[in-house]
Order: structure tokens, then C-alpha cells, then sequence
């Protein structure tokens, strides 16, 4: 059913119709077009959101100051005082290479520490491991094999695949083969099935296996608050441990709170605080309570560089 306009201003002016209205251009209209899934990403971040809102506990306190003298060289010195970690001086040194793998990792890297006592010690990490990884617009295949000696017959290899089957809803599977000589038997299979459900402000993921299962969910509340909780159960040590982590963010104030409370009566948390008018000074308190235990634990540190 169409639309009746009619526009009449004068009497030398003609009636505009339904009938006229044909001679018109028309507006084209656009088919829909088959939207595809987007990459689910690795299978190493299947749990990420939830993750991310772990504190990073401590003990004692600390001064650590970090000047970059380059992109890839970097000084760092350390003053720590603990009764639980090692304390006393340190003043290290890193080296990260210019070959780039990804867009975070780095290599050869290169370490070193020197402590007040004369003690020095020195690493190189070099790549004991190899992988290969391949994204499309709506999966991820990934390869890892980890520790190889071929002369023995030694090695882990790792397979990953990860299919979004719509924008929200992701399924994959984990396949990992050992073999070596401390292993019951000489060698061993594991596998797990994965799944991730997101709307955006919610994200429910999962893996179900031999080993175990691990659930983990995350909602973003608000723009200052996350809420994540995490129930992990191991079917072998018949064990099961829940947890509930948050994050509060508060950007005018440049204050991070990270929290979390799990099913073993431990509590804890950690203060993120920038200091002003110092550049990239960072003011850490951490504090940690076992109620089981009778443990507590507090820690303050001080970040510059």
C-alpha cells in the first residue's frame, strides 16, 4: 500500500499523485550480506576476562626503579625487605632482542642480577619450544610442540582448535600427547573440550576433560566494576576450588582496586595508585589473609620507571 501525498498552493499548480510518484529514482535497497563469526582469538585466552582480574600478591615491601635506555635495553635496581621472599639489593639487566614473534614477544632475551653479596647469576632463555598457528575469519588452529628429542622419543606435542560458530558462541577442543620416561607407562593422551559464550558485558567460558573442569565467568558490571568467578575442579585429586575476583577502576583518580575471595577462606587484594607530579610512579599495597591458616600477610611497594 503505497502513500496518497497531495500538495496544492495554487490553482495554477498541478495535484502531485501516487501516479507521478512512479517516475521517481528509487532508493536501492541493500541484501544482506553473510556476516561472518570473527577469530575466537587463541585458545590460551579462552579464560582471559576472568583472569585478568587476579591481584598480584605480595609480602613485605619493595623499591623497584627501571630506566630504559633503549627500545631493547633496560637497567633496573631493587631494594626488598621480606621474611617470606628473598630479600636485600639487586640490580639487574635486560636485553630483548630485535626478532619479534607476535606482537608482544620478543627474543633472544637476555638477563642478568647482581646482588650486594657478589652473587651473579645470568640467563639466556632460549626457544626450547615451536609453534604454528593459523587464523581465518572464524577459527583458529594451533600447533605447539614443546621439549622435543627425537633421539628418544621425548617430547610433548599440543594441538588447539577453536571454531566461532556464531558471533557469540565459540567451540573448540584441546589434544595433548607426552611421551617420556618419567610418565606412567611411557606416554600419555589428554583431552579437553572448549566453550565460550560472550555478549559483550558477559563472557561465560569453559573446559571439560580428563583432568578436570574449569568455569569461568566474567560480567562487566559497570565502567568502573568487573565481577568474575572461577570454579576449577580437579577430577583426579578429587578437589574443587571456587573463587570470586573484581576489579574497580576509578580513572580520575588513577586508582585500580583488584580483588578475590576463594572457597579456602583466602582473601586478598591489591591497591594501584599514580603519583603525581613523579612520571610513572606507581604506589602498590597488597594484602593477603588466610582465615584456615591464621596467616596475614601485608606488602607496599613503590614503582618508578
Amino acid at each position: 500500500m503505497g502513500i496518497i501525498q497531495t500538495l496544492f498552493n495554487k490553482r495554477d499548480n498541478l495535484f502531485i499523485t501516487y501516479a507521478n510518484l512512479k517516475s521517481l529514482p528509487c532508493v536501492p535497497c541493500y541484501e544482506e550480506v553473510d556476516r561472518k563469526p570473527g577469530n575466537p582469538d587463541s585458545f590460551e585466552n579462552l579464560h582471559a576476562k576472568t583472569k585478568q582480574l587476579y591481584p598480584r600478591n605480595f609480602e613485605g615491601a619493595y623499591l623497584l626503579l627501571k630506566k630504559s635506555l633503549s627500545q631493547h635495553f633496560n637497567v633496573t635496581y631493587k631494594m626488598t625487605l621480606s621474611s617470606v621472599t628473598p630479600h636485600g639489593l639487586m640490580f639487574g639487566v635486560n636485553y630483548l632482542g630485535t626478532k619479534r614473534v607476535g606482537l608482544s614477544e620478543r627474543y633472544p632475551v637476555i638477563s642478568g642480577e647482581v646482588t650486594p653479596g657478589g652473587n651473579m647469576s645470568a640467563k639466556k632463555y632460549k626457544a626450547f619450544s615451536t609453534g604454528l598457528e593459523y587464523r581465518s575469519d572464524d577459527c583458529t588452529v594451533a600447533m605447539t610442540l614443546a621439549n622435543p628429542d627425537f633421539f628418544r622419543g621425548h617430547g610433548t606435542i599440543v594441538l588447539h582448535y577453536l571454531q566461532a560458530i556464531t558471533p557469540r558462541t565459540t567451540l573448540g577442543t584441546e589434544i595433548a600427547y607426552l611421551r617420556g620416561s618419567r610418565i606412567a607407562g611411557g606416554r600419555q593422551t589428554m583431552m579437553c573440550a572448549a566453550f565460550r559464550h560472550s555478549t559483550g558485558p558477559t563472557t561465560l567460558s569453559a573446559t571439560i576433560g580428563e583432568a578436570g573442569i574449569h568455569v569461568c565467568y566474567h560480567r562487566q558490571a559497570s565502567k568502573q566494576l568487573q565481577l568474575g568467578v572461577e570454579i576449577e575442579t580437579n577430577t583426579r585429586i578429587h578437589e574443587s576450588i571456587g573463587t570470586i575476583a573484581y576489579r574497580v577502576d576509578i580513572p580520575y583518580a588513577d586508582f585500580v582496586f583488584r580483588g578475590f575471595v576463594n572457597s579456602e577462606t583466602t582473601v586478598g587484594a591489591v591497591f594501584e595508585k599514580k603519583l603525581y607530579p613523579i612520571p610513572e610512579a606507581l604506589l602498590v599495597i597488597s594484602g593477603l589473609l588466610n582465615h584456615r591458616k591464621h596467616q596475614f600477610r601485608v606488602g607496599i611497594g613503590l614503582n618508578i620507571g
